[in-house]
């Protein structure tokens, strides 16, 4: 059994930062491939779950249709806003 595709890349963009700690700013590019990204572990914690779904080939909800993509906030006032994407599939 397959648990983890290391033929999926997820692409996580920086669409807006307000971050206390300057860990993120607006515009940053992280490509998940085998390894966590340089983020505060708030908002890793948050978005881990998609990553990983997308990372093993999942199909997300995305209001009214499947995406394989995602938008989230950091869980710190919503100071910062990210996309996630998956970049290359078989």
């Amino acid at each position: 059994m397959i648990w983890y595709n290391v033929d999926m890349k997820v692409k996580l963009t920086i669409v807006d930062s307000k971050c206390r700690c300057n860990y993120c700013k607006k515009g940053d590019i992280f490509i998940v491939d085998d390894l966590c990204p340089p983020l505060c572990h708030e908002l890793w914690n948050q978005i881990y779950p998609y990553v990983f779904a997308l990372k093993n080939g999942a199909t997300l909800d995305y209001g009214n249709v499947k995406a394989k993509y995602f938008d989230a906030v950091c869980p710190d006032e919503a100071r910062v806003k990210i996309h996630g994407e998956v970049i290359n599939e078989e």
